[in-house]
């Protein structure tokens, strides 16, 4: 399968292979989950960001709602939502288990979507809200209206290779991960508090991996070795890490909600070093090609990650682990 060639349905096999033509067409759309979003509910669908990255987060087959609610998100013509539909249902013939009446995250005629999907209303201090979220929605809107011109040009965004990031085995949909810091495996790269208390809102920090408050991770690919970190938490929606470059919390990174695959503070590549039997990585911020580290090489709980020169220290070694989607995402479609 040609990576560069455009998103087509008929060519998927399994559910592995569709699911990747899906994530591609998302891409070839150029708009944000918020503003996929804020597309399906003007055409009266509940398509929460959530459900979205959970969904292609997956190697299972969505559900039928889902894959009609995004492909019109993204553009796509009545006559190619049925082709989308009819190529799920050929697959879905094949594959046991499959119920299109199931619940997959997707409200049909009802803006409201479940608790755990809603993302986070303004005043929340999780992350920073992006000023203007009607205006994502309305850009979303905007957007689709010249999809159908460009959708199938060859000068879209950069198409992801096969195995994304060298000495992991990540899906090309992306994967749910845990990182650690190399020196203390058993904390995790996490939400925490600036402990200055310079910056108010939340940063990542390294706390237990076992605490069960924490956000889960989801690593998107951007390009070779290139991925966005995505926070998901089951009450403020997605983040993802964005380094701070600004007092007063510059050298931070802290989640926000405004992600966009082209924010080069939001990118992060990540280095294989050591043998691929037991690899190790460096992640280094693409705005600005430092390392990340932990403040003042602290070891103890809550030190702050922040970025730094590449000096081959040791709080610059990460390990990442590929986990299981959570159980909250496992439901959705």
């Amino acid at each position: 399968m040609d990576p560069e060639e455009p998103p087509r349905p008929e060519r998927a096999r399994t559910p592995t292979e569709f699911t990747k033509e899906l994530r591609k067409l998302r891409i070839r759309s150029e708009l944000t989950y918020r503003q996929l979003e804020g597309v399906a509910a003007a055409q009266g669908a509940a398509l929460p960001a959530s459900t979205i990255a959970s969904t292609l987060g997956r190697a299972t087959l969505p559900r039928a709602q889902f894959v009609e609610a995004f492909a019109r998100a993204c553009g796509l013509s009545d006559a190619e939502v049925h082709e989308w539909l009819e190529e799920r249902r050929r697959i879905a013939a094949h594959e046991p288990g499959q119920n299109d009446d199931a619940a997959d995250g997707v409200n049909h005629g009802n803006s409201e979507a479940s608790s755990a999907d809603t993302p986070a209303k303004v005043g929340f201090p999780w992350w920073r809200r992006a000023a203007g979220l009607v205006g994502a929605a309305a850009i979303g809107v905007a957007g689709t209206l010249v999809i159908g011109d460009r959708f199938y040009d060859s000068r879209g965004p950069a198409a992801v290779p096969a195995v994304p990031v060298t000495g992991l085995r990540m899906l090309a949909v992306g994967s749910w991960a845990q990182i650690r810091p190399a020196r203390t495996p058993e904390l995790c790269l996490t939400e925490g508090r600036d402990r200055t208390g310079r910056y108010r809102t939340a940063v990542a920090v390294q706390r237990l991996c076992s605490s069960t408050d924490l956000p889960n991770v989801f690593l998107e690919p951007l390009a070779k070795d290139t991925v966005q970190i995505q926070w998901h938490h089951e009450k403020y929606g997605i983040g993802c890490l964005t380094v701070l470059t600004t007092d007063p919390g510059r050298d931070l990174l802290e989640p926000r909600d405004d992600c966009a695959d082209n924010d080069r503070a939001q990118q992060f590549r990540i280095e294989l070093f050591g043998s691929l039997a037991a690899p190790h990585f460096r992640i280094r911020p693409v705005v600005t090609g430092e390392c990340l580290s932990l403040h003042d090489q602290d070891t103890e709980e809550g030190a702050e990650v922040v970025q730094g020169r590449c000096s081959g220290a040791g709080d610059q070694d990460f390990l990442i682990d590929l986990t299981a989607p959570p159980p909250s995402a496992a439901g959705k479609a």
